[in-house]
Parts: structure tokens; sequence; C-alpha cells
């Protein structure tokens, strides 16, 4: 059947107040339509003081192909938070490489984008209703956000406008910038308390955040909120509700606006469609708390305090317990020290996709990785390669479920991942998250889940996908170290200990009738090379020689430097009586080529020695003999040849 329409959602911190509104509105409507969504988004604040870890979180960024796409939202409010302006730059950037795909702004405008607005007015002039008319105060001071911006400008002109209507005209010391954080909160409390501004009867805040750095400032200095001066907020964030005095708050209609936003996609996609308009009830906006002296919703309160609760024991016996995963069960799964645990690559693969039921409930999940994300010398800052592995896959529908190397698989980076282009029998969305530790890119997570669950991202995803961070890292430091003990440092072959332990992983996939095949190579005229132009001169002949090794050692056989001028290749498979001979040729063939192409004063040779056990025989001690002997007559035997000539 055909895919269904895709939206793609360009958003941030998807655990916020704000962002979950959006995805409400987003997946409502993208529900009702039949379209799936695929949400890009950072996981923390794109000015984290983490410099590399945000840098890290914003490369996700740079993923998306939106010629894959039928229109494109950009949550435009929470990508102004990023002061620099790099990731709203980089998104729009790759919008325009992509060709012309319907794009929509929700919010504050940007570039040439159509913009839906917040629809925020008449709840912004109900906030100041609710100060004079429900509760008689008229010195009032408004606390927007930062000069210039514009929700915070909008949202201070209505203010002004609607107290202005109320017979209240603001003088500037009663409007006042900041920058929607509780530092502009905590500096105005400062600023009341030292006396350089009055005890204002209410404050108006632009923001919830603004709001609770200053209820708290002036508590701490002794100011009574509500009965020396009521405050509110805007936004009605968890925070907001979980304060010591709860914060009297009232919710953006974002929903309204991110389902309005896809209405006027749709409009664009399918203009023969029916459109079903989101219709919000206003009048369930106001969160009532402490902070005005009204009835505080007791009710709302105690549900977002039991769903911030830290659970302990869970009732594990019920049906809905992996449906609602907490953050008490994710830190109570042991998940960091398992995961921590790895003792190998593979490993952490496993532990990794046997952590993954906590990201229930899902329909598939995916971890895509570098190719070379193990290598210490590739180092990725911005971008992903041309192509990603996919190394874990997990599913509840039948899908692809693996955490193994065998199973694993490379996709087309510019797909992101094969199922977004494949027909889901239910709308969907599809979440894209980085994987990386610091700045170092290592991939992106997919998580699928069916739009009409309602579950959305929370503390759990976040942290979780930490802990996977943390234990790839963990698992690539280790390997490093293991490589340092098993593989040669000049030439990058396995050394001899790193021979005996690959022989080791071979014995563990025979097949029955395999051999065992061992060559042993000596170079000829090492010492030579070394005492006529010097020890570099020969380090440099050793590496060249480890190349043409790699050449003759077939792709699933190891290549070792097993001393100075000495190497060996091992392989375990259904070998024909004729290899030895035709590896001996295949060498000279190599060689030949070699030296055709080497200005040097000297030509490379090598002796080789190469023989085959009987069938299902892996007598690795006994083998490596004959073949050292075998070696020693090829070596005896060129040295009459070049005495005789």
């Amino acid at each position: 059947m055909e895919k269904r329409k895709t939206i793609c959602l360009i958003t941030g911190m998807p655990e916020t107040m704000h962002v979950r509104r959006v995805a409400k509105g987003v997946f409502g409507q993208c529900d009702k339509y039949g379209y799936n969504v695929a949400v890009f988004a950072s996981m923390s604040h794109f000015l984290f003081f983490i410099e590399e870890h945000a840098k890290g979180e914003n490369n996700i960024y740079s993923l998306p192909n939106f010629k894959l796409f039928d229109g494109v939202i950009i949550d435009t409010v929470t990508l102004s938070s990023d002061s620099t302006g790099k990731v709203i730059e980089t998104v729009s950037r790759r919008i325009k490489e992509c060709g012309d795909i319907p794009v929509v702004s929700l919010g504050m405008p940007y570039g040439d984008y159509h913009t839906i607005s917040g629809y925020n007015e008449d709840i912004l002039r109900e906030m100041c209703r609710h100060v004079v008319n429900v509760h008689g105060k008229r010195d009032i001071c408004i606390l927007t956000g930062m000069k210039g911006h514009p929700e915070a400008e909008e949202r201070l002109a209505v203010f002004v406008d609607e107290l202005e209507k109320l017979g209240i005209e603001l003088d500037e010391d009663h409007k006042i910038y900041g920058d929607f954080w509780y530092n502009s909160g905590i500096a105005l409390a400062k600023e009341i308390v030292e006396g350089k501004r009055p005890m204002y009867e209410a404050v108006i805040t632009a923001g919830d955040y603004m709001g609770l750095g200053l209820i708290e400032e002036l508590t701490r200095h002794g100011i009574r909120v509500p009965e020396d001066m009521i405050v509110l907020g805007f936004d009605a964030t968890d925070e907001a509700m979980l304060s010591e005095i709860t914060l009297t708050s009232f919710e953006t209609n974002y929903t309204k606006t991110a389902a309005d936003a896809v209405d006027y996609l749709r409009q664009k996609i399918e203009p023969d469609g029916d459109i079903e308009p989101f219709v919000p009830d206003i009048r369930n906006l106001c969160h009532k708390g402490m902070s005005c002296g009204c009835q505080p919703d007791i009710t709302r309160s105690a549900r977002t305090f039991r769903d911030s609760l830290y659970y302990v024991y869970h009732n594990y016996s019920s049906e809905d317990t992996y449906n609602n995963i907490d953050i008490g069960m994710l830190m109570e799964s042991y998940a960091s020290e398992t995961l921590t645990a790895s003792a190998t690559p593979e490993e952490c693969l496993k532990n990794i996709f046997g952590k993954i039921y906590l990201l229930l409930p899902f329909v598939n999940f995916r971890l895509c990785l570098r190719e070379d994300w193990l290598s210490y010398d590739k180092y990725l800052k911005e971008g992903y390669p041309d192509k990603m592995l996919v190394a874990v896959a997990d599913s509840t529908v039948g899908g692809l479920k693996f955490a193994n190397a065998d199973d694993a698989f490379t996709i087309d980076t510019s797909e992101m991942i094969p199922e977004l282009n494949e027909y889901t029998e239910k709308p969907c969305v599809f979440y894209f998250a980085a994987v990386h530790f610091g700045d170092n890119t290592l991939g992106y997570a997919v998580l699928q889940r069916e739009l009409s669950d309602r579950h959305l991202l929370n503390l759990v995803f976040r942290n979780w996908l930490r802990l996977v961070n943390n234990s790839l890292e963990m698992a690539r430091a280790k390997n490093r170290y293991v490589q340092l003990s098993i593989v040669d440092n000049m030439t990058g072959l396995y050394n001899r200990r790193g021979m005996y332990e690959k022989f080791s992983d071979m014995l563990k996939h025979t097949n029955e009738g395999d051999r065992l095949m061992i060559c042993v190579i000596d170079m000829d005229g090492l010492k030579y090379i070394n005492d006529t132009f010097g020890h570099s001169e020969g380090d440099e002949a050793i590496i060249t020689m480890s190349r043409a090794i790699k050449k003759l050692c077939g792709d699933k056989e190891v290549s070792v430097r097993a001393g100075g001028d000495e190497f060996v290749i091992v392989g375990l498979g259904a070998y024909n009586d004729d290899e030895p001979k035709k590896r001996t040729e295949h060498l000279a063939d190599i060689l030949e080529k070699v030296n055709s192409g080497l200005d040097k004063p000297y030509q490379l040779n090598a002796s080789i020695g190469c023989v085959l056990s009987d069938e299902n025989s892996f007598e690795f001690e006994k083998l490596l003999t004959k073949a050292d002997e075998a070696m020693y007559r090829c070596k005896s035997s060129r040295r009459k040849n070049r005495t005789t000539h």
C-alpha cells in the first residue's frame, strides 16, 4: 500500500510543557488525517552548560532529509532559545537545499515561512482581568522576556493594552524586560528588597520560571506571597505546581497553534481534503495556585506531584506497569550498572537491547551507529556519514529484533530509517534523537510509537539515552585498550596475542568439513635495509609489506605481525587442496606490483610457507610449526636460486 503522508516536526527539549502541548496538537490532527510524524529534537537545552554535550545533541538537526517529508513544522518558539541562532539556521539551510516543500513556523516568524500565531491574546488579557477584577490590584508590574524577542514584546503589548482598558496606565518603571528564566525573577526581587523598585501589589510574569524565581527570592527575604504581593505566571509548567508556594499560571494555547499548523499543511498537501479544526476550551487554561490568593487547584498539584515521584517499589503484576514507566523504574532497573559492566562492544549492544523495554510503549526501536563508531581515530562533530549501521533493533509487532553483528546492516543515511518510508498500519510518530558522547557523534536512536497511544517523551527517554551514550563510550574506551594489547601499533595488524584471541573466536563459528589454514610469511632482506638505509627506512618497508599481507588475507581471515619481519595469516573454512599454491602465487603477484611502483633503492621480497589441516582438525600450534618449517624451506630455496644465478 502507499505510504502515509509524513509531517516533520522540528523542536527541542520534548519533555518541557510547551513542547508537550505542541506535540499534542500536531499528533492529534495528524492522527485524524492519517499522517505520520517525524520528530527531530535535542534532548537538552540548546545552551546547556556543558557546551560539548549541547553540540552533540544539536547535531541531530543535520540529519533530516526534508525531501522525504510532505510538510515541515518548525517550533520557532523553542528554537529561539538558542541565542546563537545556529540550530534554526541549520534547519532552514537544509530545507532550502531540498527544494520546494511547505513549511510553517509556530508562534514566531522566521524568514519567509508562513507563521501560525500563538492564539494567546485572550489568555493574556484574562490574566490582567484576573489580577484587577478578581483581586482588586492596580499597582501592577509586568515582567516579560528579552527586549526585542517577538514573544516577549507581543506579551508585553497585550498586557499593557488590556490594563489600559481596565483604567491602569503603566509607566516604564512597571515594564521590565527579563530572560524568561529564573534569573530575571530573582533580579527583580533583589531590586525590590533593596528599595530600588517599589513594593508592587502584583507582578504578572510572561513566563513561569521568572515568576518562580521572583517568589523564591521574595520569600527568602521575608516578603510574603500572596499576602504582600501576588504573582501570576504564564505557561502552566509542572514546576509551577510543584513549588512550595504554587504559582497561579495560565496555560498557553500552543496546542491550538500546532493543530492549526497541521491544518495549514493539509491544505497544501491535499487541497481537497476535509479540515477538522481543533477547538480548545479556554476556560480550562487557568490553573490556580497559592501565589494570587485564590483557592489552589489541589487536584492538579497532586497529579503533577504524583507523576514526579520516584517510586522504588512498583506493582509489576499490573498490566499497565510497562506502559507507564517512570524515572523511578528506570533507575531501579539498574540499567546503568548493567550497561557499564559490558566487557565488549558486542556485550554492550546486547545489554542495550535488554533495556529497551524501559521505553515502552513502542512499535519499533532502532539504534543506528557510525560504521566506525569504535574508532578513536575518527571524531565526528558535524553531520553524519553517508552510511549508517543499524546495530540494534527491537519490535513489539513482529519486526526486527537483534543486537549482534551478524544481523546488523547498513543503510543510506539519507533514508534516516527504512520504516519511515514504508506503509504503517496506523499513523505513527518517529522520534529521532542524537546518540553521542560530548560533541563526538556516534549515531542516532529512533523510537516509533502509534500516534493514538498519546504517550509523549519524558524524563525516562532522555535519561535512558544518557545511559546508552555513556555505555557506548565506555565500550569504546575498553575496546581501545583491548586493541592496544592485541594490535601491532606500527602496522595495524594483530600481534601474537591478538592472533590467539581471534583464533579462539574463529573456533566458535566452525562448520562441518572446515580446515585450518596458516601462512607464515617472512620478509627477505630487512637486515640489509636497516643496515644500509637506516631503521626508519626499515620501518617503512615493514609497513609496506604489511599492506601486501592485508591484500593476501581473505575477508574472514586474520592477518598478524608475529615478530620483527614475520607475518602470519590464519583462516578457517572450506579450503581446497590447492589453496597453499594459490596463496604463494598470489603473494608473488602482489609483491611484483608493489615493487613496480616502489621508488626505492631496494626490492621487497618475502618467503612464504602455507599449509592446510585435515578436515575438522584445528591443532593450531602443530600447524603453525609446519607452516614455519615450510617458510624456511621456501627461504632456503630462494637463497639457493639467488646463489645459482
